[in-house]
């Protein structure tokens, strides 16, 4: 167990983080070659130059449109830094003098701020023309400023909670002063979590395990919190995670605004957010009139201003101020409540802006230092996640060693026991497949809903959970024809980790003998949807090939998803087959062994859990052999492994 860092000391560790994830970025960035970025999503090459504009915000932004032919999920997001580059017919690249944002991104096109019309002259004038991800900073600086606040605070209410959670101090309840409100849509954990939010002074806990309605669970805590309080804050460390949680509250009739744009929104979603709602606002066409008359007034050459030019855009700018501010207090003033990432908490439209309840949804995957960004608006915080799933993601072992992964809702459920409200019915998983995580993980307090403890897709034979062994035997050995082609792991470097490309064939097999035994069309008409996943990068892109170019798969391409653990966290499927990839002789099992990763592979499946790995490998680990023990354990056959490898 981690110690868990003062806020002190976690500044020193985020610097670390900084300097050791900078230094792998310019690192990588000299060695990896333009196709290999592309292809891992970091760069679009070629791109052409769209129509340039000034948004609602008067931002001066540009479209930038991929060229490329492949459907390669990129990671250009709202809010991510990125650098232009040309290439000369030698494939050297020069960049661009200037750093750009990423405003809004779809598939293949993105709107990015650029500095001016001058960067913009340079992008049209480029002829081999791509653009890549440029070394976020922006992060890192909002993160290591609210931890200074924090550590500075001598009074006030961000002193008081930062010596409350850094403290032995316990967190306080009012008394309940009416009635709980009545809610019985709900279980009886999560009526209790919703009741306990409305009196808690400082902070509470809902923990809400797979499947067990924390989404829910918190939308009502939110909307029983507005009968009381005129506005809330609701942060996320995910852009996906604030536009779910605003999306049911809108559907409530509460309204949201939304701060930042998310990568990829809804309709509904984009509707609720400050440029929207900015540009629907009725003084907002007058403005930008105002606006124009100022840039055309700048773009009159200078011997034909005349004496009253500066007099005329300063009143034109002073309208211009008034008429924005009134703007933003009319957004400000109808919403009941605010949402963005933590990040965007430092957005300068928050500045001055102040809120009696934070909610914080992921929190189990947000760093302390994010949750602090958002705590500086508020007087007391309601957190919300699972902190037996995948803990935030840090890169320098200095940092990690030093507990900087440790999150603040980690530490409160350790420290302040009395704040924490488990929600124990889960509706997700059969009985059979929540069990072995309920006992590990959660105490054997999880129970499963009555209306899905015993289902299953087939039949009653079917067994939810399955674990192919792939360790060969000496049967294997035997098998008469091709000698077998053994399932052993390959490192490939490391950022794509590990593959095993034999057992991705088995899971691919596996997957479709699922798919024949219980029959393609009868899966269509039910919508029935699969899930693949791996902890390794490398293997889910082997895994995505061989899914596409397979026959008896292809008609059921949309209803399969192959990602990463850390992708899937937060989702679900009905079937999920997931490939643990390490097999070698020493027993070596990387970060398989931060057990987290694995709660969140096998709570993913609805109906039926099929897991590929080597037992001789993972089951030196005490996790994984109790693990294989609760399955039911089949063998591939024979010489499957020889068989698939020579397709």
């Amino acid at each position: 167990m981690h110690s868990y860092p003062s806020p002190a000391q976690q500044l020193r560790l985020l610097r670390a983080e900084y300097d050791f994830e900078k230094e792998a970025f310019r690192r990588d960035a000299q060695l990896t070659g333009v196709e290999r970025k592309v292809r891992r999503g970091d760069c679009w090459y070629p791109v052409t130059v769209g129509r340039a504009y000034y948004n609602s915000l008067d931002r001066f932004v540009v479209e930038i449109l991929s060229t490329a032919t492949d459907d390669v999920p990129h990671n250009f997001e709202y809010g991510r830094p990125v650098a232009f580059f040309e290439r000369d017919g030698s494939g050297g690249l020069r960049f661009l003098p200037f750093r750009c944002t990423v405003s809004y991104a779809e598939a293949a096109r993105m709107v990015v701020d650029i500095p001016g019309e001058a960067a913009l002259s340079r992008l049209q004038q480029a002829e081999l023309l791509g653009v890549q991800l440029a070394f976020d900073d922006y992060t890192y600086r909002v993160m290591m400023d609210a931890l200074s606040h924090v550590i500075a605070a001598r009074d006030g209410r961000l002193a008081y909670l930062r010596d409350l959670f850094h403290t032995d101090r316990q967190p306080s309840f009012a008394a309940a002063g009416s009635l709980p409100p009545s809610l019985p849509w709900l279980n009886a954990s999560q009526q209790q979590a919703v009741s306990d939010v409305l009196t808690a002074r400082d902070v509470l806990i809902i923990h809400g395990p797979p499947g067990t309605g924390k989404t829910t669970t918190l939308v009502d805590a939110v909307c029983e919190t507005l009968r009381r309080e005129p506005q809330v804050m609701v942060c996320a460390q995910s852009n996906t995670a604030v536009d779910w949680i605003s999306k049911q509250l809108a559907d409530r009739g509460v309204s949201v605004l939304r701060i930042g744009n998310p990568a990829k929104v809804t309709d509904e979603m984009l509707a609720a957010t400050y440029e929207r709602r900015f540009e629907a606002h009725p003084d907002y066409p007058q403005l930008w009139q105002i606006r124009r008359t100022i840039r055309q007034l700048y773009s009159l050459p200078r011997k034909g201003r005349g004496d009253s030019f500066h007099q005329k855009v300063s009143r034109l700018r002073d309208r211009a101020d008034e008429l924005e501010l009134r703007i933003r207090h009319a957004l400000f003033d109808g919403a009941r409540v605010i949402a963005s990432t933590l990040t965007g908490a430092a957005h300068p439209l928050l500045h001055g802006h102040h809120f009696h309840t934070l909610f914080i949804d992921e929190a189990a995957q947000a760093l302390e230092a994010a949750c602090w960004i958002a705590l500086a608006h508020a007087d007391r915080v309601i957190l919300a996640g699972d902190h037996c799933q995948l803990p935030p993601t840090v890169k320098s072992p200095e940092a990690l060693r030093g507990g900087l992964a440790v999150t603040l809702m980690e530490l409160l459920a350790a420290s302040k026991p009395a704040a924490v409200r488990l929600l124990n019915v889960q509706y997700r998983m059969n009985e059979e497949l929540m069990r072995f995580s309920s006992h590990w993980f959660y105490a054997d307090r999880l129970v499963a809903a009555p209306e899905v403890r015993h289902r299953s897709l087939l039949d009653e034979l079917d067994h939810p959970l399955v674990w192919i062994d792939t360790s060969p035997t000496e049967a294997d050995a035997a098998t008469e024809g091709a000698p077998p082609c053994e399932a052993r792991e390959e490192y490939v470097g490391a950022t794509f980790g590990r593959i095993n490309k034999v057992e991705a064939q088995l899971t691919v097999a596996a997957l479709c003998s699922y798919v024949e035994r219980f029959g393609r069309e009868r899966l269509m008409a039910e919508r029935t949807d699969f899930g693949v996943i791996s902890p390794y990068r490398a293997q889910v892109q082997y895994l995505r090939g061989l899914i596409k170019r397979h026959d008896t798969l292809r008609p059921l391409r949309r209803a399969i998803t192959v990602d990463t653990v850390d992708a899937f966290q937060g989702q679900e499927r009905d079937v999920v087959v997931v490939s643990l990839v390490r097999a070698n002789d020493e027993g070596q099992i990387g970060f398989l062994a931060d057990l987290r990763r694995m709660n969140v592979a096998m709570t993913r499946a609805r109906f039926k859990l099929i897991l590929l790995g080597a037992s001789a490998t993972l089951c030196r680990h005490r996790f994984y052999r109790e693990l294989y023990r609760s399955c039911k354990v089949e063998r591939p056959p024979g010489a499957m492994g020889a068989n698939l490898a020579d397709r």
